[in-house]
């Protein structure tokens, strides 16, 4: 395995034959991306830290810690194919996303719709050319948008949890306290004043 490290932008190139590795990852370079090669599907899943029996891994190696934005594969490789290794990515719910390109020094039409089919964003025919490679990027664009947009509702979603807890961890609130109600405490008063409460002699006559 060779990382070439360069752009923003993080490509997987498998392929079993050493010059077509060198070759794809002399272009992609070229193109200012990141370039991880290995020879086989199974170590391509082996770094995106997934086994061959479609449970994540949970490696240091993996790539929750290497970000890949596109998978380029050759189709016909002993073991698993480039196609077996389309499947595997498209049935995983973490790596679904990551845009997959299929390459092949054979044209044959049904194989090349099975994989578009399938999932795949391109298939290019073998030597792919600088051109080719031109094509790459509005699908890893595409897919980085998606990601962040997914990132920022899941950062809104984690906000509102907090809140809530929050909220619910906070006291009960007491009610406000009243102001004196001023009628009220005129009328009570009034009812209490001398005037009100001392008798009235005054129509009394004193006989003497």
């Amino acid at each position: 395995m060779s990382i070439v490290a360069d752009s923003k932008f993080h490509v997987l190139a498998v392929d079993d034959s050493l010059i077509d590795r060198k070759l794809i990852e002399r272009l992609l370079k070229i193109s200012s991306y990141r370039v991880t090669t290995v020879d086989s599907g199974s170590k391509a899943l082996e770094f995106l830290g997934l086994h061959e029996d479609e449970t994540p891994s949970v490696s240091p190696n993996n790539h929750q810690e290497v970000e890949v934005n596109l998978i380029i594969t050759d189709y016909c490789m002993p073991g698993m194919t480039g196609y077996d290794l389309l499947k595997k990515i498209k049935e995983s719910s973490s790596l679904r996303n990551i845009p997959v390109v299929i390459m092949s020094s054979e044209n044959v039409p049904s194989r090349i719709t099975r994989c578009l089919q399938e999932g795949a964003e391109e298939f290019f025919l073998k030597p792919v050319q600088l051109s080719d490679l031109n094509r790459l990027k509005p699908h890893m664009l595409k897919t980085k948008s998606k990601t962040q947009k997914q990132e920022n509702q899941d950062i809104q979603v984690e906000k509102s949890d907090i809140q809530s807890q929050l909220q619910q961890q906070q006291p009960p609130q007491q009610p406000p306290l009243l102001p004196p109600n001023n009628n009220k405490r005129k009328a009570m008063e009034e009812s209490l004043s001398p005037d009100r409460t001392r008798p009235r002699y005054n129509d009394i006559t004193t006989v003497v």
